[in-house]
């Protein structure tokens, strides 16, 4: 599998969906055959390889976008397969516009229903065997732990949580009666009890998360290396599980030797002529939605249409973000303040515009004047970036890419009203800063659009 994708989903996630979408697509052309005879099939191969890529599209995306590649936690079967038929359901409905729009598309009604059967039946018992797969941790790549203190409990905590992470922990080195250990997982009180497990190949990472690393004798890791375990650390694990940067548990050091960080002049070139051609288009697009927009908002509450306000940006600079007014007029007039889930200063149709995400449409043209970009960590305001900067390391390290409409951060952890908050939005945003690439973005923007059409994030 292409490096890019394992690098941002556990690969035994991506056997997940590639091997849905391949037994999908072969039991549409299966069902075709066996209707229409495999001479006539060939004589129209590609007419017919190409409906069963668009019909197999169809029904993953949209189960991409109804949660059923959120394998997190491991789903009630019955529960489960209700919802796939009901996703199935709306595929039918997406399918029969786009017959509707392309007719030389168009499936026969008893050849259709056999395909929506036999896809049914095929997707139910693929499900089942993967979630048995989950349930019983097999093809998992088995870890040793060195640490039972803290931060070998959010590591802990980490894999239990994603469910699909390929992960299983076989051993401890730490203290014996430490909370943190899962019941039946050895403990061993030095790292020499580990030699037995490298040797029988029980072992196949070793992961140092330890609180206080000064009592730490590396030297005593050599043999295992030479054994071919991998050693890395539990901040670099960290990262890889979760899509962050522990930035309370990591040191300059780690970032200085730290693989990342540095983007080439032809990505950013590349992620320039995507952004404005992204723009151009959606602005072109959103048109009519932009002028109505202006007009309710004109007639709602007194106060301009567009609110402005400086923001850093790239490199530390100031700019003015651009966004349709959503708060009464004079909202900060006793000063700023961290947004709230239920702030009072919103007007009803503000409310709207933030769940649509419509408020960020003129940001567009801040993409456009190069202020922005379409994903990158989001602007926040002097008065906070000062506060901040204070009180959580690495702080300023955001600034050194342009700020996004959307980003890494805004996707995996929405909401941001508190010096905590802004932690966690940081640990996204460095890895995001650190793992950049051109389909990182796409990645983003992918998952930004589910999030727009379920009204997830927004404040």
């Amino acid at each position: 599998m292409p490096h890019i994708f394992k690098k941002y989903y556990p690969w035994r996630t991506l056997l997940f969906v590639f091997g849905e979408g391949l037994l999908i697509f072969l039991t549409i052309n299966l069902v075709v055959i066996s209707w229409i005879g495999f001479s006539d099939y060939k004589l129209f191969l590609i007419f017919y390889f190409s409906r069963a890529v668009i019909v197999s599209l169809i029904f993953q995306l949209c189960f991409y976008y109804f949660d059923l590649y959120d394998l997190k936690i491991i789903p009630a079967l019955p529960d489960h397969m209700l919802k796939v038929i009901q996703t199935l359901g709306f595929s039918c409905i997406m399918l029969a516009f786009i017959f509707y729009l392309f007719p030389f598309l168009v499936i026969s009604n008893k050849i259709f229903w056999c395909i929506l059967l036999a896809a049914s039946l095929a997707i139910f018992f693929w499900r089942f065997f993967y979630f048995k797969i989950l349930e019983r941790r097999m093809f998992v790549q088995t870890i040793a732990l060195i640490g039972t203190g803290v931060f070998a409990g959010e590591i802990v905590a980490a894999i239990e949580k994603k469910k699909d992470s390929g992960f299983k922990i076989v051993a401890f080195v730490g203290d014996k009666t430490s909370s943190v250990v899962p019941d039946g997982v050895p403990v061993f009180t030095n790292i020499k009890g580990l030699k037995q497990l490298c040797e029988d190949r029980a072992i196949g990472k070793i992961v140092v998360a330890l609180d206080e690393k000064r009592g730490m004798l590396l030297h005593e890791l050599i043999p295992y290396k030479f054994l071919g375990i991998e050693i890395i650390s539990g901040a670099r694990f960290y990262e890889e599980i979760t899509g962050t940067v522990p930035v309370e548990r990591v040191s300059p050091s780690w970032l200085v030797f730290s693989e990342g960080f540095y983007v080439g002049r032809m990505k950013k070139m590349l992620k320039r002529v995507i952004d404005l051609s992204a723009a151009l288009s959606i602005l072109l697009v959103s048109l009519p939605i932009f002028l109505l927009t202006a007009l309710i908002i004109k007639l709602e509450s007194p106060g301009e249409i567009f609110y402005r306000q400086e923001r850093v940006g790239e490199n530390g600079k100031l700019f003015n973000i651009i966004k349709f007014r959503s708060m009464v007029k004079d909202a900060e007039k006793n000063g700023p303040v961290w947004a709230a889930a239920n702030d009072s200063r919103i007007t009803r149709f503000g409310g709207f515009i933030r769940k649509t995400r419509i408020d960020e449409l003129p940001q567009l043209i801040n993409v456009l004047k190069g202020d922005m970009s379409f994903v990158g960590p989001r602007p926040e305001r002097p008065v906070f970036v000062k506060e901040l900067e204070e009180k959580i390391p690495f702080y300023s390290n955001r600034h050194v890419v342009k700020p996004g409409i959307t980003g890494w951060a805004q996707i995996y952890y929405p909401y941001g009203a508190s010096v905590e908050d802004a932690i966690r939005k940081l640990e996204y945003d460095l890895y995001y800063i650190k793992n950049f690439s051109i389909a990182m973005d796409l990645s983003t923007i992918f998952r930004t659009i589910k999030v727009v059409l379920f009204h997830k994030g927004a404040r």
